[in-house]
């Protein structure tokens, strides 16, 4: 029975194509103004303007003037001076000062030298009177490093940092006074 539904259904369904040419018509018209308007396009010639990938006369141009460069990078090396300010003004760390950094090489007087085949140290007062012992590589003073003793003289290199970014060296030289003389 299942079989002869469905052979009555197959032919219900063609008589229902066959008592619709109306629809049949319509699709067919659809599809003919389809193909009408893709055809001639396909096989057509090529009018510039038509085709979307021509190049037009007014074309881009990128202008340079008053535009920054965009391969630069934003930050640089050396800081930017802000205006008013002088490029070689030093600028003062905000480090907390400890040790033999709380005096400046011009406070101290150079009192003593001992030189070892190990060691290099020199002995320093200050105006009370109380010694302290420098080697190569002590801080003194807000930018100062010992960099040298020898028997009769101790070197001390300033390094200052300026607004600009350069690098200042001073060398302040502390010398022993010999006997008899202040």
């Amino acid at each position: 029975m299942s079989i002869l539904s469905k052979t009555i259904r197959d032919d219900r369904t063609m008589i229902e194509k066959k008592e619709n040419p109306r629809r049949f018509a319509v699709c067919l018209i659809g599809y003919a103004l389809f193909l009408f308007g893709i055809l001639p396009n396909c096989f057509g010639e090529d009018n510039p303007t038509n085709n979307f990938l021509s190049t037009k006369d007014n074309s881009y141009t990128y202008k340079v003037e008053g535009r920054m460069d965009p391969f630069k990078p934003f930050l640089s090396e050396k800081a930017d001076v802000p205006a008013g300010f002088d490029p070689n003004e030093i600028i003062e760390s905000t480090d907390e000062l400890i040790g033999m950094q709380l005096f400046e090489p011009g406070q101290l007087k150079l009192v003593g030298v001992l030189i070892s085949s190990t060691d290099e140290l020199a002995m320093v007062e200050d105006q009370a009177n109380k010694g302290y012992l420098l080697k190569v590589g002590t801080p003194i003073g807000k930018r100062g490093i010992v960099t040298k003793i020898t028997p009769d003289q101790v070197f001390i290199t300033e390094t200052a940092l300026t607004r600009s970014g350069k690098e200042m060296k001073t060398i302040i030289t502390m010398s022993l006074n010999k006997e008899g003389e202040k």
